[in-house]
């Protein structure tokens, strides 16, 4: 390793990861879904606002951790993940409860909202008349799709992450063999 180099890898830049944008607008639309359909004494209004939270604090905090430890990068993002997952299930369970429909990956509103993943300088703006100016199940579905979107993004962070470690090791692995190359130089 070149000494010029250093240890710690470029980290933090996560405003930048497609997933970290993608989970602030799902924050964001989950706070305005729950301030308008669950109600404020409700535990699972508490639940799903925290675990969207911890999706998108997750993502930040293992971008900043990623320069000393892809391990632990690994770990939140993977946390981010599962709470998004949860967050999912909440409004699968909002759906059911209400006898509201799910839709489908094919559903042209489904499709309608998917497509807006293309918009240019995309944000909670671009989804927020489905969010807050239409009907509970069409509030609910948008959210599905944008929770979706971001998993599918968490999911090849993960693997990236993944093939990332395995090439290049982590912070530990360069310490030692930086050492190890000191110790023979003296």
């Amino acid at each position: 390793m070149n000494q010029a180099e250093g240890f710690i890898d470029p980290h933090g830049g996560f405003r930048e990861l497609k997933s970290y944008q993608m989970s602030e607008i799902v924050f964001d639309g989950t706070v305005k879904f729950c301030n308008r359909w669950i109600s404020r004494r409700s535990r699972t209004r508490d639940q799903m606002v925290q675990a969207a939270r911890s999706g998108k604090q997750n993502i930040a905090e293992g971008s900043m951790v990623s320069g000393t430890s892809k391990k632990t990068e690994l770990k939140l993002v993977g946390v981010a993940r599962a709470s998004l997952e949860e967050l999912l299930l909440d409004y699968h369970d909002f759906l059911r409860q209400r006898h509201l429909l799910l839709w489908q990956k094919n559903h042209p509103q489904a499709q309608k909202i998917r497509n807006l993943a293309y918009a240019r300088n995309r944000s909670y703006k671009t989804y927020r008349n489905y969010i807050e100016d239409s009907p509970p199940g069409v509030a609910a579905n948008t959210m599905i799709c944008l929770i979706h979107q971001t998993n599918f993004l968490l999911d090849q962070q993960l693997r990236q992450l993944e093939q990332q470690f395995l090439e290049q090791g982590g912070f530990t692995e360069k310490l030692y063999h930086a050492r190890r190359q000191a110790r023979k130089r003296y």
